[in-house]
């Protein structure tokens, strides 16, 4: 059997102690939902991982649910948040009500894709921030590589929430990516409180892709003022069912 040369094994084990050393410990961090965290590897989403939520339809309603659920995950962080943009219709008081305060948040406003996945990058490089948040149309398989592995370095969560201007551009979230885990939220009807007018909103959450977890979907109320989901009273004590599916299809 031929033996390494002393000088190459000693590189190998250089550049293993390198790559060890770039990467911090992530944890993960639980949504305090049971029937969500037994579907996530180590019971809870993954700290310094990318993840992806998109709305469940092209409509603005679906969009804000989808960006609401990512302010709740966020808000249960510590730390500043960066979020990168590219339009001008970030509700800050609505992130506020899911529990992400404005002064927690540094807002990145960008023109391009392009500028988009590159603020996120640094962002997520920066490794002085409690996570970041990109809303991009598209992701393929090598710029999301490039963000997990960013992520990973340093520890910081990613989220990356699809928005399209166009509905062919909604084909592209089924590509595959490097995320670790994919979401999708619907809004549902909202459940009545007692001022008229005023209902808590409701969602169906889709886990539609986890890495060495599994898929699995959940209607839930709303992040409180503390980022917090809960699952419907109503289905505490089962899975969502054909009723979840309808109520969708009447609203």
């Amino acid at each position: 059997m031929p033996t390494i040369p002393l000088h190459l094994d000693f590189l190998r084990q250089q550049i293993r102690r390198i790559e060890a050393g770039e990467r911090v410990a992530r944890g993960v961090l639980p949504f305090g939902v049971p029937e969500i965290d037994a579907c996530l590897p180590a019971g809870g989403l993954a700290l310094g991982a990318l993840h992806e939520v998109a709305g469940g339809g092209n409509g603005a309603l679906d969009g804000a649910a989808a960006a609401l659920f990512a302010a709740g995950i966020l808000a249960r962080t510590q730390g500043s948040v960066l979020w990168c943009a590219g339009r001008r219709d970030l509700f800050a008081p609505a992130l506020a009500l899911a529990g992400l305060h404005p002064d927690r948040v540094i807002y990145a406003e960008a023109g391009t894709e392009k500028a988009i996945l590159a603020c996120f990058e640094e962002g997520l490089r920066h490794g002085g921030l409690a996570g970041v948040v990109a809303e991009v149309a598209r992701l393929a398989m090598t710029p999301s590589r490039r963000l997990q592995l960013a992520a990973e370095t340093t520890g910081t969560i990613g989220i990356a929430i699809r928005r399209w201007r166009r509905p062919a551009e909604a084909a592209d979230f089924g590509q595959p990516t490097a995320s670790t885990t994919r979401w999708r939220v619907t809004a549902l009807p909202t459940m009545p409180l007692p001022v008229p007018g005023i209902g808590r909103p409701r969602w169906l959450v889709e886990l539609i892709r986890a890495r060495a977890g599994e898929c699995a979907e959940f209607e839930v109320d709303g992040c409180d003022e503390e980022g917090r989901i809960a699952v419907s009273a109503k289905l505490v004590h089962g899975p969502v069912a054909a009723d979840a599916r309808r109520e969708r299809a009447i609203a």
